[in-house]
């Protein structure tokens, strides 16, 4: 015991003069005299040096041993911040936090310097920041591609109960975690003619007059749990040449040409999702998609021939997963390398094409799946719409020669149809394999959105369903909760989040359950101290925290929670009689900019938030709260928080959710439907540990099916939905008539007034599960036992396992 307290007592000695050096070297400073971003700068800093020599040992590693590689393609990766998880993941934390103490600096003090990296916004970067941290936890080699946005969605601020958009301009004082790689830059061409010429007896394809673009790699360093592996993030930024600024003795004309070039480069890797509201904003998002994509597949196939393997066994080396249809164009860029650069046969660059690529579905909806005009698609991108054309082309040929004179078929699976070309048909025809990400959402995929695919490649739809990283929403986000853990099951969990379910052998020891509930009080009063600094409203951290954090959308059904509200509300001040018990509803996301309806309903929560958290008569049993710019980091202090998890969407509208399952592994009861992976919770911890209400999915469908549903029989039937959608234009909260036609006049197509009765009816029950607390707190700990098969790790080992097939690799 001595001999490793003297150890632990060195490491420490020898990291303070690693700080006191590294402050030297960057800032000519003592570390005494660093800014609050210095200090956070010089620490990150000296955590890349500890990570730096397993990044370069895992890299060669990898080449050395020609392990196969997995190469995941989001347009988004919601990282969060990076300090914590990597401290986490190193096994660091007590380390630095003991070294920084001694040198007069809080570590949680530090930790809010680092901007969240604008690189997504919503579950579908935040789950592909969880999958490639479970691929570095679990030893597999598999890197992250996307974009380097020099600008996230948007900083969103709340002026007068409206969001307003501001940029988020996260990259102001750098990103401490990038690597730039100058030296891997590629080129990805735009525009030109492109036609097949025969020379010699064969066809030869001839590209002119395009535009190039150059591809600039940035590397971001992925740090494995505990297990020397690094893997690496690859963000693609658009740049000019160094010399493009000397104009020389160039015409005006000439000058103004190399301008607008500038701004066209400099506009692709600006914005995070630009404005699809104009032609030119949806054009601009399909040249971002070409461009990160393109530049990917160019730098995985070089990388490949320089370690010098054959191309013809690239699929044995080589997965690429499509994460959503935004990475589609993957298909034909590889078809692309394979027959025009590498020579190759195209029935044998289809095959390997196929045996590389999947695809992950994220939405049920088909007018959510991306399509492109061809007037739009082929002038941009003439070589890779030839590729598609004669991907279609050998496709409906085999189509029609396995269903002859079935011309639905036909139209069903044509990738070109209509005008516009289908993107993801052609990630399902250009892969080998197709996953949903909750159980009801593959089932609905195969039997309604993508049927007739499902009849066509019986064996290709399977189902993956999501997780979540419990490094970041449980370890790091919740330490006195994975403290306690360790204490009563030991903290072989960490590693294996399946082990959490040895917790459901203790979920009526009295002792532990007091510590649970202790520690949950912990971070409600860190919540509403947070609440109380942002926005200047005091909760009581002993009401219920009863929290609904997500993208602002209609079908996740905000609205019928705030119109909840409003009846609750007029109940308390009308009805003596009326109790529930004290009660704080929180909401957070944010709303596109061009989504007038999710802007209103945000408009909505904070009118009714001003009048009933002014109103003293019912202060001590309402509060409303809307949290400004929810993100990654809010979410840490939010999540662990929560008593109960609304996760209301219509039933088969949520693909999977993972808010649901952040919520859940911190000990919040789920409210909700049976959607997306709120069936596989309530199936996880039963039915009497949770809530569930509202109409099915085969219900929703049907009423869709049959237009059977009339909005207006609720509003005339229902007494609370009556009163409460009158009072959105009768002044209470102001003018909402915008929301109210919605409901009303275009038929309340989520059925918010369908379920708001049964909605009703399971607050009802929350709150008398809530009074009888020995209850609650077992509810809670079963819900924490039983959380880790959401694990991202479990989703991962699956995907690696039976799409992938990849196998761990141990660095040493």
């Amino acid at each position: 015991m001595a001999n490793k307290r003297n150890e632990l007592g060195l490491a420490k000695e020898g990291l303070k003069q690693r700080f006191l050096a590294t402050a030297h070297i960057l800032w000519g400073s003592d570390f005494a005299d660093l800014t609050s971003h210095e200090v956070y700068a010089t620490i990150a800093a000296v955590v890349k040096q500890y990570i730096s020599e397993n990044w370069v040992k895992t890299n060669k590693a990898y080449t050395k041993r020609r392990d196969k590689q997995v190469y995941y393609f989001s347009i988004e990766f919601l990282l969060g911040r990076l300090m914590r998880s990597n401290l986490v993941n190193l096994g660091e934390m007590e380390l630095f936090s003991d070294a920084l103490e001694e040198l007069g600096v809080d570590l949680d003090q530090v930790f809010p310097e680092e901007p969240d990296a604008g690189l997504g916004n919503g579950g579908l970067g935040r789950l592909a920041a969880c999958f490639i941290d479970s691929m570095a936890s679990l030893g597999l080699p598999g890197h992250g591609c996307s974009i380097r946005y020099q600008y996230g969605l948007f900083e969103q601020k709340i002026i007068k109960g409206n969001q307003v958009e501001i940029p988020d301009n996260w990259l102001g004082n750098g990103f401490e975690w990038e690597y730039r790689k100058a030296d891997k830059a590629v080129n990805v061409k735009f525009n030109g003619n492109a036609y097949m010429k025969e020379e010699d007896g064969s066809l030869s394809l001839v590209h002119e007059d395009y535009l190039t673009v150059m591809a600039i790699p940035y590397d971001v360093p992925i740090v494995g749990f505990r297990n020397n592996t690094v893997n690496t993030l690859r963000l693609w930024n658009a740049e000019v040449n160094r010399d493009f600024s000397d104009y020389g003795t160039m015409t005006h004309e000439q000058i103004q040409a190399k301008k607008e070039y500038r701004n066209f480069v400099e506009s692709i890797t600006e914005y995070l999702y630009p404005d699809d509201s104009s032609y030119e904003g949806r054009r601009l998002r399909l040249i971002q998609e070409y461009f990160f994509v393109s530049a990917g597949v160019q730098s995985i196939v070089r990388h490949y021939l320089l370690a010098g393997m054959n191309i013809k066994d690239f699929a044995k080396k080589i997965a690429i997963h499509i994460n959503d249809t935004h990475p589609a164009v993957a298909v034909a860029e590889l078809m692309r390398i394979l027959v025009d650069e590498e020579r190759m046969d195209w029935d044998e660059a289809w095959e390997i094409t196929r045996e590389t690529m999947a695809y992950t579905n994220h939405t049920i909806m088909p007018e959510a799946l991306e399509k492109w005009p061809i007037d739009m698609f082929r002038p941009l991108l003439p070589r890779i719409y030839m590729i598609v054309e004669e991907i279609n082309r050998r496709h409906i040929e085999e189509v029609r020669r396995r269903f002859p004179n079935d011309e639905q078929m036909v139209r069903e699976l044509s990738i070109i149809e209509d005008g516009q070309v289908h993107m993801a048909r052609l990630a399902i025809v250009g892969s080998h394999s197709v996953n949903g990400v909750a159980a009801i959402h593959t089932d609905i995929l195969k039997k309604d959105t993508l049927k007739f695919f499902n009849r066509y490649y019986p064996t290709k739809f399977n189902n993956k369903t999501n997780g979540i990283t419990h490094r970041r929403w449980l370890i790091g986000a919740n330490p006195e909760l994975t403290a306690l853990i360790d204490e009563t099951i030991g903290d072989a969990w960490q590693k294996a989040p399946d082990q959490l379910s040895h917790l459901n052998d203790h979920v009526t020891d009295k002792a532990f359950l007091a510590e649970l509930s202790k520690i949950k009080r912990l971070r409600k009063v860190d919540l509403s101290d947070y609440i109380h600094m942002h926005g200047g409203i005091l909760v009581d951290p002993d009401m219920i925290f009863d929290v609904q954090v997500k993208r602002i959308h209609s079908y996740k059904r905000q609205i019928m929670n705030i119109l909840h509200i409003m009846y609750l509300y007029h109940e308390l001040k009308t009805n003596k009689r009326f109790r529930i018990p004290p009660t704080a509803r929180f909401f957070g996301g944010k709303a596109a900019p061009g989504y007038y309806i999710a802007k209103e309903t945000i408009r909505l929560i904070n009118a009714v938030a001003d009048k009933v958290n002014n109103d003293k008569a019912v202060s001590d049993m309402l509060k409303v709260v809307f949290i400004e710019n929810f993100g990654v980091s809010i979410g840490e202090i939010v999540y662990p928080a929560a008593d109960i998890s609304e996760q209301i969407s219509t039933a088969s509208k949520e693909a999977s959710g993972t808010g649901n399952m952040k919520f859940m592994m911190n000990g919040a009861l789920t409210l909700g439907t049976l959607d997306g992976a709120n069936v596989e919770i309530s199936q996880a911890v039963g039915r009497e540990h949770c809530e569930i209400f509202g109409l099915r999915a085969e219900e929703v469908l049907n009423y869709y099916a049959t237009g059977s549903y009339k909005a207006w029989d609720e509003y005339n039937t229902n007494p609370a939905v009556r009163l409460v959608v009158s009072q959105l234009v009768d002044g209470t909260y102001g003018d909402f008539h915008s929301l109210r036609d919605y409901l009303i006049q275009g038929n309340d197509e989520f059925f918010v007034l369908k379920d708001f009765g049964a909605y009703d009816r399971a607050h009802k029950n929350m709150n008398r599960k809530y009074e009888d607390q020995a209850a609650w707190l077992k509810s809670s700990a079963i819900n924490i036992a039983n959380s880790g098969v959401f694990s991202s790790d479990r989703t991962i080992k699956e995907y690696a396992d039976d799409i992938w097939h990849v196998k761990p690799a141990i660095i040493v």
